[in-house]
């Protein structure tokens, strides 16, 4: 990468980190407030003001310093630009947990650079953990007004060791060809321990060494673009269910590179 380029990227990863705290604070001003409205979108998944506003000051925040860079988030879509770097954002992802007042959400940051993943940031407010990546420029765990910490993924090998975290058994019952739910009842037998720690908070367990397998069988590109950087400079393999290292293919694996093929070989049994 030219050392242009480098420098431009480090630039946003100081700005994501500052931008993601602020606004996950903001969705804090809301979480377990009494007549908080939920709403559902038309896919059904649930909404709230919370969502909204935070992703509206990302956005702010984003158009003010850097007015040339494209923005993608999941509440208001795609808003062009003539940069070579893309702002995604999830302003609350695990809204399912927010709406219940579970502390396991998070807001991400992603910068996109010629639309590879460059940099990753997880702010889960309620529990005060952050994990941000770039590049090569390693993986930084932070946990409330603690220094950042080098975030390194765990040593286990093998999966009979292994704690495997999902976002939801449901969405392994889908309408897709693949036969998903044999794919979960493996994992969970062959590991030693199965949670549903789910959403980003899963993939932030396996960057610090916590869990050893994430998977999911559906998300979209502003669940998925901040957590290849952070998975994969922490020492860990981010890829799709085929093994591709994709944040576009609507699935994801999260491992501790270890038990990627182990994961992998499940996964396409399943076909």
């Amino acid at each position: 990468m030219a050392s242009r380029d480098a420098s431009q990227i480090e630039l946003r990863l100081e700005f994501a980190v500052h931008i993601a705290r602020q606004a996950g604070l903001h969705t804090l001003t809301k979480f377990r407030a009494a007549g908080l409205e939920v709403q559902r979108k038309s896919d059904g998944s649930p909404v709230t003001d919370a969502d909204r506003e935070a992703e509206q000051l990302l956005r702010q925040l984003i158009q003010d310093r850097f007015p040339d860079d494209a923005i993608l988030g999941e509440e208001f879509g795609d808003s062009a630009g003539n940069s070579r770097f893309r702002w995604v954002l999830d302003p609350i992802d695990g809204t399912k947990s927010f709406v219940s007042g579970v502390p396991l959400y998070a807001t991400l940051v992603a910068v996109l650079h010629d639309d590879t993943p460059a940099i990753g940031v997880i702010f889960a407010p309620a529990v005060d953990e952050m994990i941000y990546a770039s590049t090569d420029q390693g993986c930084w765990h932070v946990v409330g007004k603690s220094e950042p910490q080098r975030a390194q993924v765990s040593r286990v090998s093998t999966l009979a060791e292994a704690l495997f975290v999902t976002t939801s058994v449901k969405a392994f019952s889908t309408d897709r060809t693949l036969d998903c739910h044999t794919v979960f009842d493996q994992l969970q037998k062959s590991c030693r321990l199965t949670r549903t720690w789910g959403d980003a908070f899963g993939y932030l367990l396996v960057a610090t060494g916590r869990a050893e397998v994430m998977i999911d069988p559906k998300l979209s590109l502003w669940d998925a673009a901040a957590l290849a950087p952070v998975i994969e400079e922490a020492g860990g393999k981010f890829c799709d269910w085929q093994g591709r290292a994709t944040v576009h293919s609507g699935e994801a694996l999260a491992t501790n590179a270890a038990l990627a093929e182990e994961v992998l070989a499940i996964l396409r049994a399943r076909e």
